[in-house]
């Protein structure tokens, strides 16, 4: 209930004028003819029976200065904004039909509308890209294919020999890579890359129409979204990668510098045949580094960059025409952009035709022995674990000569098929090693084998047979070095190679002590070849015609363990030395190919040895890889040196008459077992040293050498001195 206040009021003032003023009461006395009006409030329509109004009731909408108060402090900001922005917005929002205006006209936007929806469509994409920039993050890291690179070997010359990997790629500096390569590729590809942010709008756009439009795929992408692509990115070709790629492309630009973005590209951009990046084409293509190639070379390679399989011109004459038409243009524009001499564009007018085939990809025979060889002792020598080896990337500069390798497998494989002609059933069984090693160390060439894919292991660098009497020079230097002994307690006494010794077949083996017996109770005697005698002979003689009786006493004479500790200096390995035994001296020493020839360069080098190595640099991407390099060391005095190939001169010319006419006469010796199951010969001539060696082993049965059976001919035509003379042939 509510008192109507006026209404009282207006009634006692009524009240008064009728009165008059002496009938007026005190104003603090109310009237007591006054009745209070109670005004109640009037019942809210309802509504008709039977119907239910189910709307709810509007909310009345907040005032600004409200919605202020519930954002906060920014709310209460941003309100005078907001009020002064509504009178717009309120014009912008669309009105249907539109008043004013008749027929189709009534349902068109107006042209503020328009403005507003195409202003805040840039202003969303704005907003939209500057979130997705600061959202993309260059990957940390790089696709497998982007890392993964090959070993290349190469020639001592130089040139291409093998690689190994899965993936035909070697990173190198951009300031290792001629400006006229870069600016054809650049040229080709991207001539604005220097001036550009990164990416083009005008290809993303158009490789977007025809990814979304059409299905189809078109370039126009920058170098440094191509270089994105290649090493972040997979190959896909849809909406999704081309913008992450996009936005990466913007970011990189940003973070790294041009030259370090157009070096990454050119190493890891596809080029064809099995190769990624501008150092292995230039060696696939033209079979040289990167650094030698000239700006018509650099055009062609940089055509590939379109696509191998269309532009290769070994792949067929439409290749060919494609690539053609190609090259010439990529120099017109090197031309145009000033990036080459139209003087020396007119020297380029006929096509710099590749190699047919990419010589890298030459293995599976002798190169596959060569590559085992420089790869362990590369290895060992540059401290490479095998996880860093196989990461790749490492470009090995043998020592192999590919001349002397060329006439060694020749010689070996000709050899070969005669063996097969006269006796076909031994020669399944014919085993041939050989290897030829310079004064200083260098491995110059081997034989591994027939074919590394069928025999894995390396016949050059095995310790599978006894050396025989091609062991008897160490002998003979131990003795020059160190003197003999004949009596118990009695000083060591010099030799020279004029000291006589008896040269008779099947003479006891004595000692200082008196004779030496076997663990049988017989005296140990020695039989020369054909168990023939020779009587008293010098030593230097009894070499000449590998007489086995002197050196067997001479052995004994110097000390079995001075003969050892000679051999070793000498390069034999000690693992390979047989058991200091008076055999020891008649060659039980299984030592390999490599070791006899590295061996006997010691004589020709003056008594100081060299460890045989295969490796003389390495390098990692252009970058110096430490090696340690063997160093010459003193093995026998230079007099014994000279005496011991003396005496090997000697043997030649005995064995070999005809062949002794050249200047320098070579030094060399046959080496034979007493049992015929191997047959060496290792000889030198202009201070190289060439070692072979031939035996028959039934390897799917046992280790057991047998008997060659002629395979490695007769005295008179020695298979190994006929492969050691064709091998030795170069130096003619």
């Amino acid at each position: 209930m509510q008192l109507n206040v006026d209404a009282l009021r207006r009634g006692r003032r009524a009240a008064a004028r009728e009165s008059g003023p002496e009938s007026e009461e005190p104003s603090g006395r109310p009237d007591e003819t006054m009745a209070l009006r109670v005004v109640r409030p009037e019942p809210a329509a309802q509504p008709p029976r039977g119907r239910t109004d189910r709307r709810k009731p509007r909310r009345k909408a907040a005032p600004p200065a409200a919605l202020a108060r519930l954002a906060g402090p920014l709310g209460r900001r941003l309100a005078p904004v907001c009020a002064a922005l509504a009178p717009y917005a309120r014009k912008l929002k669309p009105v249907y039909p539109r008043p004013g205006r008749t027929g189709w006209r009534r349902w068109m936007p107006s042209w503020r509308q328009w403005a507003g929806a195409v202003l805040s469509g840039l202003v969303a994409t704005t907003l939209f890209l500057v979130a997705a920039y600061a959202a993309t993050d260059i990957p940390d890291n790089l696709n497998s294919y982007a890392t993964q690179q090959d070993n290349v070997y190469f020639w001592s010359d130089g040139t291409p020999m093998a690689r190994t990997g899965w993936v035909q790629r070697q990173a190198m500096p951009l300031k290792d890579i001629p400006e006229d390569v870069r600016w054809a590729v650049l040229a080709a590809e991207n001539e604005s890359f220097y001036t550009d942010s990164g990416i083009s709008f005008k290809g993303i756009t158009r490789a977007l129409w025809r990814t979304v439009g059409e299905g189809d795929t078109e370039g126009g992408s920058t170098i440094t979204q191509q270089y994105v692509k290649n090493v972040y990115l997979n190959q896909n070709q849809t909406v999704s990668r081309k913008f992450t790629e996009a936005m990466i492309s913007l970011k990189l630009d940003n973070k790294m510098s041009k030259d370090e973005i157009l070096e990454g590209y050119l190493n890891t951009s596809w080029f064809g045949r099995g190769t990624y990046g501008i150092q292995r084409a230039s060696q696939a293509y033209y079979g040289k580094d990167v650094s030698k190639l000239n700006a018509s070379q650099a055009a062609f390679l940089a055509s590939l960059l379109k696509g191998a399989g269309l532009y290769d011109p070994t792949l067929g004459p439409a290749n060919h025409a494609r690539a053609v038409k190609r090259w010439k243009w990529t120099l017109d524009r090197m031309v145009k952009i000033g990036k080459l001499s139209p003087a020396e564009r007119a020297t380029y007018t006929t096509f710099p035709e590749p190699l047919k085939r990419n010589p890298l990809s030459d293995t599976g025979q002798q190169s596959d022995y060569l590559v085992e060889l420089a790869t362990q002792y590369a290895k060992t020598a540059a401290h490479l674990s095998d996880r860093d080896f196989d990461l790749g990337g490492y470009q090995i500069y043998t020592t192999f000569d590919r001349k002397r390798e060329d006439a060694l497998t020749d010689v070996v494989t000709k050899a070969r098929k005669k063996g097969q002609q006269g006796d076909p059933s031994a020669a399944k069984t014919a085993h041939y090693g050989a290897a030829s090693v310079a004064g200083d160390g260098r491995v110059l060439a081997v034989y591994g084998g027939p074919d590394h894919r069928t025999q894995g292991y390396n016949e050059s660098n095995a310790s599978t047979v006894p050396a025989g009497s091609a062991f008897q020079p160490f002998v003979y230097a131990a003795a020059l070095q160190n003197g003999i002994v004949k009596q118990r307690d009695a000083p060591r006494a010099p030799v020279s190679p004029d000291t006589v010794y008896n040269g008779d077949d099947a003479v006891p083996v004595s000692t200082p002590e008196g004779p030496y017996w076997d663990r049988s109770g017989r005296k140990v005697a020695a039989h020369n070849d054909g168990k023939k005698s020779y009587g008293p002979v010098t030593l230097r003689k009894g070499l000449a015609d590998s007489v086995n009786t002197v050196f067997m006493q001479l052995g004994m004479d110097t000390g079995l363990d001075k003969v050892k500790q000679t051999a070793v200096a000498a390069g034999l390995l000690d693992s390979s030395m047989g058991p200091q035994v008076p055999a020891l001296s008649l060659g039980s020493s299984r030592p390999s190919a490599i070791r006899m020839a590295d061996g006997y360069a010691t004589f020709a080098a003056d008594g100081t040895h060299t460890e045989p190595y295969s490796v003389r640099r390495i390098t990692r991407n252009g970058t110096a890889v430490p090696l340690e390099t063997p160093t010459a060391r003193r093995a026998v005095d230079a007099r014994v040196a000279q005496q011991v190939d003396d005496a090997l001169t000697d043997a030649f010319r005995t064995a070999h008459p005809t062949a002794s006419s050249r200047s320098p006469a070579p030094a060399g010796k046959a080496g034979t077992t007493e049992d015929d199951t191997a047959a060496w010969y290792v000889g030198t001539a202009d201070s190289v040293s060439t070692a072979v060696v031939v035996y028959r082993m039934d390897l799917a049965k046992s280790l057991e050498p047998l008997p060659l059976r002629g395979i490695a001919g007769t005295p008179a035509g020695s298979v190994p001195y006929d492969i050691w003379a064709g091998a030795m042939a170069p130096l003619g």
